[in-house]
């Protein structure tokens, strides 16, 4: 089965695909591409900046010091800018999972050179 590994889509003959974002997507069309824009639904790390002040802290010395420190500290999110319920996101799941397995069945149906595996308006 495909992996993803550091921006790369390593699929289980060996066969490696450079990816500029994180994901791959589909469209109704059935065509797939990129899909690294996580606008809908994602996870959000914001980092910021605690100063500690004049709280005491052990040093890596061993002694009681109170200078002014600084920590870098994280903080995990969720977007969701649709306010999307559980019930919605499985809708969108359900509609993505269809969309992949349309794809499996035409490329079964007509192979990988003929265009009818494209699901095109006309």
């Amino acid at each position: 089965m495909a992996d993803f590994k550091r921006r790369t889509l390593c699929l289980s003959n060996g066969k490696q695909i450079k990816l500029f974002g994180n994901s791959i997507a589909i469209g109704r069309s059935l065509e797939i591409g990129e899909g690294y824009a996580p606008n809908i639904f994602s996870c959000l790390e914001q980092s910021f900046e605690e100063k500690a002040g004049n709280l005491p802290f052990k040093s890596p010395a061993g002694g009681n010091n109170t200078p002014e420190a600084e920590a870098k500290k994280s903080s995990l999110s969720i977007a969701n800018p649709y306010r999307l319920s559980a019930e919605e996101l499985m809708e969108i799941a359900d509609y993505s999972i269809r969309l992949w397995l349309d794809l499996k069945d035409n490329i079964r149906k007509f192979g990988t050179t003929n265009p009818k595996i494209f699901n095109r308006e006309t």
